[in-house]
């Protein structure tokens, strides 16, 4: 004898009909903050510089909080899953890096040397060049898998803008490397540019290639070795680095370049060997490139002894610079909590206080306290980048974003080392902060990117096409 039963199994799932939030009110939020602590760092400078609060603190305030209000307007209407914290982040770092650039406009020593007081302005301007550009992203670049269409034309595009600093008339020799041309007036670092598209050549190079580089033919004292042919990827950008340490004498992007793609290669192979591969084929470069290169050399030599390569540019011996030496002592007198704003004499390292060392300023006007924070906020923007990486679905997209994120934190590591004395100095820019315009705007392209990357993770699936009209199913149990 047996039974009968009706028991419906259509069950309702709320999961992808409600999605994941789009937290666009939490980075509006981080905004307000992102932008008033700035304001107040303006203030601060102000008042101890002149005893009065700046003049341009209504106008500072109300440029940078409708940049950062009309840039997250954009993210609301085209990106509404993006990550939260990326534009806050990088819209603090910009903030603090104003003032402190409008800080040592304010110095007689800088005005007397090369007539500085303009250089906040221009900044300005170069920041809204640069969210201009973000936004360019945002609005045309609805699917960041386009980009991998463009692989071998983004290599093509890169070594083009590497070379263009290399051609008479319009490469510019600025104290000793060959990293800048000039145009319009303007002098631009394609080098900044070439970052991200390289990224974009080596996420779809790998992505096709992995599983041949994932390869070993041996292993030697618990090492896979690679194959013999699959070392050819990375010996050419190892020769391209090379190439641009002799001939524009930049230690800089040589590590950076070289640095992703290491990255980029450990993380589509997973093979240890390939890292020290990389370190040991950095190493031997760099070593024999500092060898025979003077300006390279110099740098090498101002990093073992800072303070006899500060004697001999008191005694104005050429080729020798005093930079290294007054930057430590920068830190060395901020201290554990700073001098305070506008309280420090960073403008004694001279030109390059607001660019290659304004690290340097906060260091003494903040202290080692405010100097951590600093760190820690790109800490944060290279995780939220990581993060977005591991929440894509594609591995372009995977790939792209760690190496946009490894070479963000790269320059991060090569600046902040270079002028705290852990390796040479590069001549490269720290992100957000120092003075220059190709290094601001090739960065908000970078963030750009990294939100276009994370709101296509984040977004939410759509929700599986059901029949109301099915008819349910008989279940025929044993009485």
């Amino acid at each position: 004898m047996s039974s009968t039963t009706n028991t419906p199994t259509h069950h309702t799932s709320t999961i992808g009909s409600i999605g994941a939030p789009s937290r666009r009110n939490t980075e509006l939020a981080l905004l307000v903050f992102a932008v008033v602590i700035p304001v107040f760092a303006y203030a601060n400078v102000g008042l101890a510089l002149n005893e009065q609060v700046p003049s341009g603190l209504l106008s500072y305030g109300l440029g940078l909080g409708l940049l950062a209000g009309v840039a997250h307007l954009v993210v609301r209407k085209f990106a509404p899953y993006a990550d939260p914290l990326l534009l806050p982040l990088a819209t603090l770092l910009n903030g603090l890096g104003l003032v402190a650039i409008w800080r040592l406009d304010q110095s007689k020593l800088l005005q007397r040397i090369h007539q500085a007081g303009t250089a906040a302005p221009r900044q300005l301007l170069y920041t809204a060049l640069g969210i201009a550009l973000f936004i360019v992203v945002l609005i045309f670049l609805k699917d960041h898998r386009v980009l991998q269409r463009y692989t071998y034309i983004s290599m093509l595009g890169a070594v083009l803008l590497l070379l263009l600093p290399l051609v008479p008339g319009l490469g510019q020799n600025i104290y000793g490397a060959k990293i800048w041309i000039s145009v319009g007036g303007f002098s631009i670092q394609p080098g900044e540019f070439a970052k991200i598209v390289l990224a974009i050549f080596f996420a779809g190079y790998l992505m096709v290639k992995r599983d041949a580089l994932a390869l070993a033919s041996r292993r030697v004292l618990g090492v896979y070795l690679p194959r013999g042919r699959d070392l050819g990827p990375i010996i050419v950008v190892w020769a391209i680095s090379i190439l641009i340490l002799v001939f524009e004498t930049d230690l800089g992007t040589s590590l950076l370049f070289f640095g992703m793609f290491v990255i980029m290669l450990y993380v589509a192979t997973e093979r240890t060997s390939w890292i020290l591969f990389g370190l040991l084929m950095s190493s031997v470069g760099a070593v024999g490139v500092a060898s025979v290169e003077p300006h390279v050399k110099m740098r090498v030599q101002a990093w073992l002894d800072p303070m006899h390569e500060y004697m001999l540019s008191q005694q104005n011996v050429p080729g020798h610079s005093e930079q290294a030496m007054q930057a430590l002592w920068a830190f060395g007198s901020g201290g554990t909590l700073g001098t305070g704003w506008g309280q420090g004499h960073s403008e004694l390292i001279r030109f390059a206080a607001n660019s290659d060392f304004v690290l340097a300023t906060f260091g003494e006007e903040l202290g080692l306290a405010g100097l951590m924070a600093l760190l820690l906020i790109y800490g944060l923007i290279a995780e939220r980048g990581v993060r977005t990486a591991l929440a894509a679905r594609d591995p372009f997209g995977k790939l792209l974003a760690i190496g946009l994120s490894g070479a963000f934190a790269l320059q991060v590591f090569v600046v902040a080392g270079g002028v705290m004395g852990l390796i040479p100095l590069t001549g490269m820019t720290m992100p957000f902060l120092a003075y220059g315009g190709s290094s601001v705007i090739a960065n908000w392209a970078l963030i750009g990117i990294l939100l276009r990357i994370s709101d296509t993770a984040r977004r939410p699936a759509p929700a599986p096409a059901t029949n109301p009209d099915a008819e349910m199913t008989q279940v025929v149990r044993p009485s």
